[in-house]
């Protein structure tokens, strides 16, 4: 789009040649200086483009702008041929277009009027040889000399002073540019290629003092052993790519500075935009965060070590004190009071109870310091999980439970650690029995699909609250109200996820409060028998006739 700015200018340009060419013809005519005639029409045809040039105060536009220029060819090609061409009195007339391209001032326009001054010429040239040379009157040939270099000399001026405007107001643009640079908390930095400055604004690092990057360039300015990754960011920016690095000043080895490097394309040569930021406190801080997550992962490796070992030394005592309870409460060494054997009754459960916690720790311990191998071997899944149901039988008989397993016909073999897979059943079918009412139901469900075998346990009991089922399976989180909590650790289901996983699969929970719980075990460590081939060996298929 032009500048509006000068178009009262170009206006009135336009106007003053429209009433000079106007009275021209009319003064002309009248003084009968041969102004008659054809000659008469061509001055007046030159008034049109000035009087067209008026319509630019209602609607400016390159467009409309090349729609007068235009006029002023067409106008300058027919005067000219009107005039008696190229030796006629009003052959000046014919660079009028140029002298319009050079008011409108853009180098196009400018092209533009020396294109039709061209073919206002080029039309007086064949006017002269259809014709031949016209008898031409000095003083209007020199009226309309005068009146062309005078219309050229305003042009020029328009000109001149939209050029001088249009730079005053690049150098105001680059004037706020520089002070919004300035007034930047950090440096910014124009650098040629080998990362030398050419112009420094805003506020440099404490540890980056602007004039010894003039004088020695900023790779000086860097600690040697920084001055790869530096290079290396300088030649990702110059590739085009930004680039982000951070390094040591050499004069102060306890700081840190951030440049972010940009590509910059100028007609004089290929620059970099360089940003440079104090990042002392940045890195202060990611050094504390990694101070502090390496003493995290220390103290969770002593405390897991911790766990493991203490679990490993209370087995022992605790294995001790089972066997002499159970003893006591087998009377194997003669009677005991009534109340001594429910004592031994109670201390044989308590300890057994005990002894579950601390296998249970145990586990949790290894499987976190990465310290649990698994056993892998080939067996049918159908034993170990009939196992499991045997084992928590009684105490669903006591509470009241049904307890059921489905189980296929056919074996279920799989390959994966055999002790691992029976905790798994187990923790899940103790967890069922423990929070399923009397008179509820348990069932536990096997099979196989495809590489994939599926343990599933389902019961009829509390259920879990939506927003309690994220955190079941993680160490030591339990689900429900006070007294749920008290019946157990909160490890059965975090040991069920973390032998899962360690297997491969992974375990999911679906329940409804007050409506029961399945729980969801897959494991890809079931064995798909390849089927034998037949007797006498594969039959052999021709794909295409030998005799072909």
């Amino acid at each position: 789009m032009p500048e509006a700015r000068d178009l009262p200018g170009i206006a009135a340009w336009h106007a003053g040649w429209a009433v000079a060419a106007a009275l021209a013809a009319l003064c002309g005519r009248w003084l009968g200086q041969g102004v008659d005639g054809p000659v008469f029409f061509g001055i007046l045809t030159m008034a049109v483009p000035g009087l067209g040039g008026l319509t630019l105060l209602w609607r400016d536009g390159v467009a409309q702008r090349a729609l007068v220029l235009g006029l002023w060819g067409l106008a300058a090609i027919v005067c000219s041929m009107l005039a008696g061409g190229m030796t006629g009195s009003l052959a000046g007339f014919a660079f009028l277009p140029m002298a319009a391209g050079l008011a409108f001032g853009t180098h196009r326009l400018i092209q533009g009027g020396v294109l039709m001054s061209g073919l206002a010429v080029l039309a007086g040239l064949i006017a002269v040889w259809v014709a031949g040379p016209s008898e031409g009157h000095f003083d209007l040939a020199a009226l309309s000399a005068l009146m062309t270099l005078a219309a050229f000399a305003v042009a020029l001026r328009l000109s001149w002073r939209g050029r001088e405007r249009t730079l005053s107001e690049a150098q105001g643009a680059m004037q706020r540019v520089e002070a919004i640079l300035s007034s930047q908390p950090g440096l910014t930095l124009t650098m040629d290629p080998s990362g030398r400055p050419l112009a420094a604004y805003g506020t440099p690092p404490a540890a980056l003092p602007v004039d010894p990057l003039f004088a020695q360039g900023l790779i000086a300015a860097v600690h040697a052993p920084d001055r790869p990754a530096v290079l290396s960011a300088i030649e990702r920016a110059l590739s085009g790519t930004d680039a982000q690095v951070r390094f040591a000043p050499r004069t102060a080895l306890d700081r840190r500075v951030t440049l972010i490097l940009r590509r910059l394309d100028e007609p004089q040569g290929l620059r970099l935009i360089v940003q440079a930021f104090d990042a002392t406190a940045q890195y202060a801080r990611e050094v504390a965060l990694d101070t502090a997550r390496a003493d995290a992962v220390a103290r969770e490796a002593g405390k897991t070590r911790f766990m493991a070992n203490m679990s490993h030394e209370l087995r022992t005592p605790l294995n001790a004190v089972l066997g002499f309870a159970d003893i006591m409460r087998q009377r194997l060494f003669g009677p005991l009071p009534d109340r001594y054997g429910d004592y031994a009754t109670s201390i044989h459960e308590a300890g057994g109870h005990l002894l579950d916690l601390i296998n249970d720790v145990l586990d949790v311990s290894k499987i976190e310091a990465d310290r649990y191998d698994l056993t892998l071997e080939p067996f049918d899944a159908r034993e170990v999980i009939s196992a499991a149901v045997t084992l928590v039988r009684l105490s669903a008989e006591d509470k009241g439970l049904a307890l059921a397993g489905v189980l296929p016909a056919e074996p279920l073999p799989v390959v994966a650690d055999r002790r691992a897979l029976k905790q798994i059943t187990l923790n899940l079918l103790s967890n069922a029995v423990k929070f399923t009412p009397a008179g509820g139901s348990v069932t536990v469900t096997a099979e196989a699909i495809g590489p994939y075998l599926e343990i599933v346990v389902a019961d009829t009991g509390v259920g879990v609250a939506p927003e309690d089922l994220k955190r079941l399976g993680r160490p030591f989180e339990q689900a429900g109200g006070a007294d749920q909590r008290a019946m157990g650790t909160g490890l059965g289901l975090s040991l069920v996820r973390a032998l899962a996983e360690l297997h491969g699969g992974r375990m999911s929970l679906d329940s409804t409060l007050g409506e029961g719980t399945a729980v969801t075990v897959r494991l890809p460590v079931a064995h798909v028998a390849r089927p034998a081939p037949p007797e006498g060996g594969a039959e052999v298929i021709a794909l295409r006739d030998p005799a072909r």
